[in-house]
């Protein structure tokens, strides 16, 4: 696995939006703040051309241009780290426009971003054999003040830590609206987890992280740039631990999704799995839960399922080095993860 070099104090961060671009409020405002809070620490930010656009359909712009800028900001040295602008709905259009090959023969960068975003956290790392950092868009550091998952996610950045703990609550209800852009998380429902099998209240496991939202990594299955098969079996003394959790998804939808990674065999290598809250919390269809659509699908792979992790569009989500190595351990509702960068 190739992990690029960390973001060097005073180093140039650079910003695009191969997904949703910050054209419109609360997302503007947000990543205005964000721009002044990081040059105040003293980082200098480069833009890309798409960062306040909102011409495409669901992304920024063309997917051609989104994918034009995405490898512009990998390949070129006049920035350290690379971050997106938000999230979306059809970043998977880009993807036949990037120039895999290149990224691979090129030195490695940090790109670090969340939910749709997926599409290149993960392939980066199955795809480019390099790591990436699924965590917080570039609005998020704009808030005020920060969540200490802002701090976290700068710091895994910086390499100032190795180490991600979960965090004490978490928001059910924002406060962030275009009136208020800049509201902070809000943070009012105390963390529990749910273990599987469900007489554990500890666990340990270790292995290769990979995932995201699963919205994205159930569109990859069967593609071209379907290249999991081929991570198991690179990494198959290491184990995989997943990491998932959901957007749009409902109960059904959350089920089939794991069936179809289940069946495609990109389970097969699974050390653990550490499941998030999913945007549609405790809705239940049909007498399914959120938490029998996991258990029932992954129950027989004889492996601990942590769910209601801090993972997901319910915030704080802890930033995960998709591709690095990370070692987890859970007790009762307190969970670490330690990155071994090997």
């Amino acid at each position: 696995m190739r992990y690029p070099n960390f973001l060097p104090a005073g180093g140039r961060i650079h910003f695009v939006a191969p997904s949703f671009g910050c054209s419109i409020e609360p997302y503007k405002s947000a990543f205005e703040n964000a721009l002044t809070r990081l040059e105040g620490l003293g980082y200098r930010t480069v833009l890309g051309p798409n960062c306040f656009l909102g011409k495409g359909t669901g992304i920024s712009n063309t997917p051609k241009k989104c994918a034009d800028e995405l490898v512009m900001a990998m390949l070129t040295d006049r920035s350290d780290a690379v971050i997106s602008c938000g999230g979306g709905e059809l970043m998977c259009e880009i993807l036949p426009f990037i120039n895999w090959q290149t990224l691979r023969d090129a030195p490695p960068k940090w790109f670090m971003g969340f939910s749709d975003n997926t599409n290149f956290t993960f392939l980066s790392a199955t795809l480019l054999n390099t790591a990436a950092i699924y965590g917080p868009c570039a609005p998020a550091f704009g808030m005020e003040p920060w969540h200490p998952v802002v701090q976290d996610a700068l710091d895994l950045l910086t390499g100032d830590i190795h180490d991600i703990s979960t965090y004490p609550a978490w928001e059910i209800e924002s406060l962030k609206d275009e009136e208020n852009p800049l509201a902070p998380i809000n943070a009012t429902v105390p963390t529990v987890y749910r273990y599987y099998p469900e007489n554990e209240r500890t666990a340990f496991f270790e292995g290769r992280l990979l995932g995201g939202c699963m919205d994205c990594l159930a569109t990859l299955i069967g593609t071209r740039f379907d290249k999991v098969k081929e991570f198991n079996e690179t990494y198959a003394r290491d184990g995989v631990v997943w990491y998932l959790e959901a957007c749009d998804l409902n109960v059904f939808s959350i089920r089939r999704a794991l069936w179809q990674m289940k069946n495609a065999g990109w389970f097969d290598t699974a050390r653990g799995f550490l499941i998030g809250r999913p945007q549609h919390y405790h809705e239940d269809i049909m007498d399914l839960d959120q938490y029998r659509a996991v258990t029932d699908i992954l129950g027989s792979l004889g492996v601990p399922v942590i769910m209601d992790v801090d993972l997901g569009h319910l915030p704080p989500s802890m930033p995960m080095i998709c591709g690095g190595y990370g070692k987890v351990t859970a007790t009762e509702n307190k969970l670490n993860i330690h990155y071994v960068l090997r």
